[in-house]
């Protein structure tokens, strides 16, 4: 846990707010903390209006609140309004990570196993029992924390930093400043059997993995290696834990790939998509640019530009909501149509019709 020691002052130099209310009865904050988990001292956010009831219950000394926010600090509390609270509590946590953050350090640690025609720079970082494979470059700033296993003519570029146990497979090549979580595994082997007389045969996956500059891979995903070609995730896309990728999948720039997603081989996915958790795509199929996929969809047909998607299968997001509205009204439907048939069925026997019929048609 970060130890932090904030001036007002400073809190001001770092996220610019528009308007300051309140006084402090405190002269530094020493922690940051959820608003209903906050002390004195502390200093806490509003970045979703949901919880918007917890800043009046709120014992941080500092909260960030959105310039809209209506409501009054307490005695000795302080609200600093900023247009946007989460992203100025981030300026606060990147400047308390650099006055934590340790220089990397460089060099091969005795116990790593090197080839002798890797050529890793003196500027860089092998950590304890980590393997590098024949061929491998590996330039200044990179780390690899203790046991990583880097395999044949793969490239690790500038600044990249590599969590412990990830595996780093043959010819993959990993551009600058990425982060690789732990477990991580670039390279496996894609899923791929052609069935012959009964028998599934495994088909030669050939090709590569490429992440291009400032790619994040959360712990423990998995990136398949092409059949051919190449498996590709844009620059600056950010992926979460526990996603599985598949070969010759292209993933675009500047996407999110939340937890548990599951994307299905030779699936193209433009820039700046979203994918919720849990959703799952077919392989072969084309996701445009700016596309936002729901949380535990299912996606089977191709997605333009600027689709808003959710469910299994895939509707556009609003149609989907009326939808599930409409089910929830399902079980009263029911109970009407059942009402409305013992209605009719009464209405039609022989005893009620005869009270319908003339005078004359009674006689007859």
């Amino acid at each position: 846990m970060f130890t932090i020691h904030y001036t007002l002052n400073r809190i001001i130099e770092l996220v610019n707010p528009s308007k300051i209310q309140g006084k402090l009865d405190v002269d530094v904050f020493t922690g940051i903390a959820g608003l209903n988990k906050a002390k004195t001292g502390d200093i806490s956010f509003l970045g979703n209006q949901k919880y918007k009831a917890e800043v009046f219950g709120s014992k941080a000394s500092l909260i960030l609140v959105p310039e809209s926010y209506i409501g009054s600090p307490h005695p000795g509390q302080a609200l600093l309004m900023v247009e946007n609270p989460s992203k100025a509590l981030d300026a606060i946590c990147r400047d308390i990570e650099l006055q934590c953050k340790k220089p990397l350090p460089t060099g091969i640690h005795a116990t790593a196993i090197i080839d002798p025609s890797a050529r890793i720079s003196p500027k860089a970082y092998v950590g304890p029992l980590c393997v590098v494979g024949p061929n491998t470059i590996i330039e200044e700033e990179v780390c690899l924390q203790a046991h990583v296993v880097v395999g044949e003519e793969v490239l690790i570029r500038r600044g990249t930093f590599v969590r412990p146990h990830c595996s780093i497979l043959d010819s993959t090549e990993i551009g600058c400043n990425c982060f690789i979580d732990a477990g991580v595994v670039l390279g496996s082997e894609g899923y791929g059997y052609e069935t012959e007389n009964g028998c599934h045969k495994r088909s030669p996956q050939l090709g590569r993995v490429v992440l291009e500059d400032a790619v994040d891979v959360g712990a423990n995903t998995t990136i398949d290696r092409a059949r051919f070609h190449e498996t590709r995730i844009g620059e600056g896309t950010k992926i979460d834990n526990l996603v599985q990728i598949g070969h010759n999948v292209v993933i675009g720039k500047h996407c999110f790939i939340i937890a548990f997603v599951g994307i299905s081989g030779s699936t193209t996915i433009g820039d700046y998509a979203v994918i919720g958790g849990q959703a799952g795509l077919t392989g072969h199929l084309c996701v445009g640019n700016h596309v936002m996929i729901g949380a535990q969809s299912g996606v089977n047909h191709d997605l333009e530009d600027n689709s808003f998607v959710r469910g299994t299968p895939t509707l556009p997001y609003m149609l989907a909501h009326r939808i599930d509205a409409l089910k929830r009204r399902l079980p009263e439907l029911f109970r009407r149509v059942d009402n409305l048939e013992k209605t009719f069925a009464y209405l039609t026997t022989d005893t009620t019709k005869a009270c319908f019929l003339s005078k004359d048609e009674r006689k007859n």
